[in-house]
């Protein structure tokens, strides 16, 4: 069974589309990551994903159950990191998460434990009473992960969650992010437009103004001559016609 299959999705803001025809799936414990230029159309499919929008086209099955029909048993399966911070800033680390705790209906008791144990695999133990505001970027997206994974989803989505970070930091969340994918059997979804965020193995998706215009592993997108992804991406984002994202 596939962690996320999306097929013949289309979406519109009115006539403007966002996405055209788009169909993939992604297996469990697979790191996939969803490039594409800023206005491809890779945030309309997350807000999709999460159902912020509403679907149009199309079907969506998170873990065999629909997202349409059976919302609440596909987005129990899902984690999710916005591209913009949720944290409540002046709360502290783990007020942040005994709130995200309650909402997904967890005990006190089980809300600690669980509290406990992802505080300590984001090596964020220490920093449990500190407020949010307090700690720089890339702890705050761990905190943010942390939040996503408490109810313990099979697969996590994160939307750009390295805009604003630092090289240093943006590394260091890419890297820790693969770790649990390969540690715990993740399936993980990383959008992104930064070509150095992909490795060479990693499943990619690759969006461009509304279509997608690749799938598969980084070599088997690159045709001869090409050297590396940039060269790849520049053929394939340089012709489409543009469209919302």
């Amino acid at each position: 069974m596939m962690a996320l299959q999306v097929a013949d999705v289309s979406f519109a803001y009115g006539p403007r589309p966002a996405l055209q025809d788009v169909s993939f799936a992604i297996a469990p414990g697979t790191f996939a990551a969803l490039l594409g230029p800023n206005g491809a159309g890779k945030s309309s499919l997350i807000a999709l994903l999460t159902r912020l929008y509403d679907l149009q086209q199309g079907d969506i099955q998170v873990f065999g159950h629909c997202l349409r029909q059976q919302p609440r048993q596909a987005l129990a399966q899902l984690g999710v990191v916005f591209q913009q911070s949720t944290l409540d800033l002046d709360l502290s680390v783990e007020q942040n998460l005994h709130y995200h705790a309650a909402l997904h209906g967890l005990s006190t008791q089980a809300a600690q434990r669980r509290i406990d144990a992802e505080l300590e695999r984001q090596q964020l133990g220490a920093r449990r009473r500190d407020k949010v505001r307090e700690l720089n970027g890339g702890h705050r997206r761990r905190v943010e992960i942390a939040r996503a994974l408490l109810h313990r989803p099979q697969l996590l989505l994160l939307d750009e969650a390295s805009v604003g970070l630092d090289p240093a930091s943006r590394l260091a969340l890419n890297q820790h992010v693969r770790q649990l994918c390969g540690d715990s059997g993740l399936a993980v979804l990383w959008t992104t437009h930064l070509l150095d965020e992909i490795h060479d193995h990693d499943a990619l998706l690759l969006l461009n103004r509304s279509r997608l215009v690749a799938q598969g592993s980084v070599q088997s997108i690159r045709q001869s001559g090409e050297s590396d992804l940039a060269a790849s991406f520049a053929r394939l984002t340089a012709t489409r016609e543009p469209a919302a994202g």
